[in-house]
């Protein structure tokens, strides 16, 4: 496993980090607690000791899910990332901005975005006590909130940075105009985006004033919530409470299929599996600190660790730039 430093800030991050939505069951058509604990270890175990959660992952669930799996744990050598400002229990008393509804036992669940720098140091407290840690290693503005000005945001987390509480502030899902904004007052550590093969916009804009400025990029959906590895093309079926169900119908199932025939011989030469291929392909890519891989049990772990045991070539690299280019 090779480690990158954020930003400029002090901590180092496992190039692929351990992505914690799913064992939240939310959206994901549930959890099973047994395997999530086993591929909370098992990441760990070979390298990959950067772990990314948020609370609105199964409304708390994965971070107590990761409290409890590193018990014993050298909570030194790990590094948790979770977020804030996506609230869920009506605590905001109807402040903020209406983000969606979610559909949650017959009932409707509306979630806001609200950054206010009192409901983040109150959602911080309630991280800690889930994670059982006395600090974050890095808090993340979960998505962008037009109701409360970046600068409140970004002080509140300066505030958090000097009490101890958290060791860097960073932004997720925010355009290059918020990264800009944000800047102003307290420049942000990094920017946990959306970015993957078949999604690269923030090539444009994001990367380069990243790169320039030395804010750390944590890429998300580097597998496209699955559909990289090439096995839903295969008659997998996904139980009916997967949002997946709805996300892949954005995709030409036919284009996608052709591309990953024509990049196999490239991961069939390194004996890896198209996932670990793409894995490997994203963390290579200009500006990337640590890419985001979705783990479910342990055999996943250990396979997403393994796609840092080789490398690619420069004419590698160039076939699927190409590839990419004529998708």
């Amino acid at each position: 496993m090779e480690y990158r430093k954020l930003g400029n800030t002090g901590v180092e991050l496992s190039t692929i980090t351990y992505g914690a939505f799913a064992i939240g069951g939310t959206m994901w058509g549930g959890n099973e607690k047994k395997d999530s604990i086993e591929a909370i270890h098992a990441a760990i175990d070979n390298g990959i000791t950067t772990l990314d959660t948020a609370p609105f992952y199964g409304y708390g669930l994965s971070e107590e899910l990761i409290g409890e799996a590193l018990k014993g744990k050298d909570r030194s050598k790990i590094q948790l990332l979770t977020k804030f400002g996506l609230v869920w229990d009506g605590s905001n008393n109807g402040k903020g901005e209406h983000f969606f509804d979610m559909q949650e036992d017959g009932k409707t669940l509306p979630i806001y975005k609200f950054s206010s720098k009192a409901n983040i140091i109150k959602e911080v407290e309630e991280s800690l006590k889930r994670l059982k840690t006395e600090y974050i290693d890095l808090l993340q503005q979960h998505w962008p909130d037009a109701s409360t000005p970046i600068d409140e945001t970004m002080e509140a987390m300066e505030t958090l940075i000097k009490n101890g509480k958290i060791r860097a502030a960073g932004l997720s899902n925010a355009g290059i105009d918020l990264m800009q904004e944000a800047g102003k007052s307290y420049v942000p550590a990094s920017n946990q985006v959306y970015y993957s093969m078949l999604h690269r916009a923030i090539e444009n804009d994001i990367v380069p004033y990243a790169v320039e400025n030395h804010i750390g990029l944590l890429a998300y959906s580097p597998m496209e919530r699955g559909l990289l590895s090439g096995k839903y093309f295969e008659n997998n079926q996904l139980k009916a409470d997967d949002h997946r169900n709805g996300y892949f119908s954005q995709f030409d199932f036919k284009k996608v299929e052709s591309f990953l025939a024509k990049i196999r011989s490239i991961a069939e030469a390194k004996s890896a599996t198209l996932a670990q291929l793409v894995l490997r392909w994203t963390t290579l890519q200009k500006g990337i600190t640590t890419v985001l891989a979705g783990v479910r049990n342990a055999e996943q772990a250990i396979a997403n660790a393994q796609a840092m045991q080789f490398d690619l070539t420069a004419d590698e690299l160039g076939f699927i730039a190409t590839e990419l280019e004529n998708f």
